[in-house]
C-alpha cells in the first residue's frame, strides 16, 4: 500500500514549508568561486585519481573531464559497468520508493538519469493509486525533481534530451559543497556516481543533511570496493586495461576514462563511507553491495 510505504514521507509533510532562496543559480547562471576561495584551494593538496594536485586544480580538472564527456556520459557509464549501471540506477529508485508529492534533489545529476527514473516511478505510482483508489488526496503538490550539477555542459545535454517529456524536472547549476537552496527543502537526496569526484566529501554530506527535511532520506550510488579477491582481480584488469581503451575508441578520450578508473580506487571503502555519512548526522545508515561490491548503495535518514 502506498500509505504504509510512505510513512516516513507522510510524517515529513507536517514540517512547515520554507521557500527556496531567491538567489538560486540556474543553468543560465554560474557556480563560481571567489578569488579568496581559489587562493585557499591552491594551498591544499588532494587526489585527482592517482595524481597529487591542489584542491583548485582538482576542481578544474574534474570540470574539464565532464565537459569532455558530457555528450558521451551514458556511454561512459556503459563502458565502466558493462551497461549494468542502468539496473543499478533502477535499484536506487526502487530503494527510494518515490511517492506523489515528493520533492527530490539529485546532486551531480548530470544528464538526469536518476531524476527521469524518479518522475517515471511517481507517474506509475499515481496510476496505481488512481486504479486502486488508495490515494487520500493529502499530496496536493506534484512531485518535482531538481537536478544539480556543477557542469553546465552536462546540464544542457540533459535538458535538451528531457525537457519536453519531463517538465517536472528543474536544472540548476551549483556546487555539491555549497548548494543554492535553503535548509530543509527536500524529501529525498540522491547522488549517483558523483561523490567520488568532489573535493570534500564531508562538505557534500553536510550539505545533503542541511537541505533535507526532517525524516528525509539520503541515497548514494557509487562504485565501491569489490570484496571477492578473484572478482577484484578480474575487475581491476578490466578497469585499467579495457576502459581507457574503450574511452579512446568510442569517445577519443583516454585520459578522462583513466582518471575515472583511478578515482574509483581512491574512494573510501563501504564501511569507511558509512562512518562518514554517520558523522554528517545521518541515522539508520546502511549500505547494499551490488555485484559483490563493484558498486554500493548507501542510505541514511535525517532524524
Amino acid at each position: 500500500m502506498a500509505a504504509s510505504r510512505g510513512l516516513r514521507f507522510a510524517a515529513s509533510r507536517f514540517v512547515e514549508h520554507r521557500s527556496f532562496v531567491a538567489s538560486v543559480r540556474r543553468v543560465s547562471g554560474g557556480a563560481q568561486s571567489s578569488p579568496q576561495t581559489e587562493e585557499a584551494l591552491r594551498d591544499h593538496n588532494t587526489n585527482f585519481g592517482y595524481e597529487k594536485v591542489s584542491e583548485f586544480e582538482k576542481a578544474e580538472k574534474v570540470r574539464q573531464v565532464f565537459t569532455r564527456v558530457a555528450e558521451k556520459y551514458d556511454l561512459m557509464n556503459d563502458a565502466m559497468s558493462a551497461g549494468i549501471h542502468r539496473l543499478w540506477k533502477d535499484r536506487l529508485i526502487s530503494v527510494l520508493g518515490p511517492l506523489p508529492g515528493m520533492k527530490l534533489i539529485d546532486v551531480a545529476g548530470g544528464t538526469g538519469d536518476i531524476s527521469t527514473r524518479f518522475i517515471q516511478a511517481v507517474r506509475y505510482q499515481e496510476l496505481q493509486d488512481h486504479d486502486t483508489d488508495v490515494g487520500d488526496g493529502s499530496c496536493s503538490q506534484r512531485a518535482h525533481a531538481y537536478v544539480v550539477d556543477i557542469n553546465r555542459e552536462m546540464l544542457e545535454a540533459g535538458k535538451r534530451r528531457n525537457h519536453l517529456l519531463y517538465p517536472d524536472i528543474s536544472w540548476t547549476q551549483g556546487d555539491a559543497e555549497e548548494l543554492p537552496f535553503a535548509d530543509g527543502q527536500f524529501d529525498a537526496y540522491t547522488i549517483a556516481f558523483g561523490i567520488r569526484n568532489v573535493t570534500h566529501i564531508d562538505k557534500v554530506l553536510s550539505e545533503a543533511y542541511r537541505v533535507l527535511k526532517p525524516g528525509g532520506r539520503f541515497l548514494c550510488l557509487e562504485f565501491s570496493r569489490v570484496e571477492n579477491s578473484l572478482l577484484r582481480s578480474i575487475y581491476d584488469n578490466y578497469s585499467f586495461q579495457v576502459i581507457p581503451v574503450m574511452g579512446l575508441l568510442l569517445a577519443r578520450d583516454w585520459k578522462s576514462y583513466q582518471y575515472l578508473v583511478e578515482s574509483i580506487r581512491k574512494f573510501p571503502c563501504q564501511e569507511l563511507f558509512k562512518e562518514m555519512i554517520q558523522a554528517a548526522g545521518f541515522r539508520e545508515v546502511t549500505y547494499e553491495n551490488l555485484m559483490n561490491g563493484v558498486a554500493a548503495i548507501h542510505s541514511g535518514f535525517k532524524l
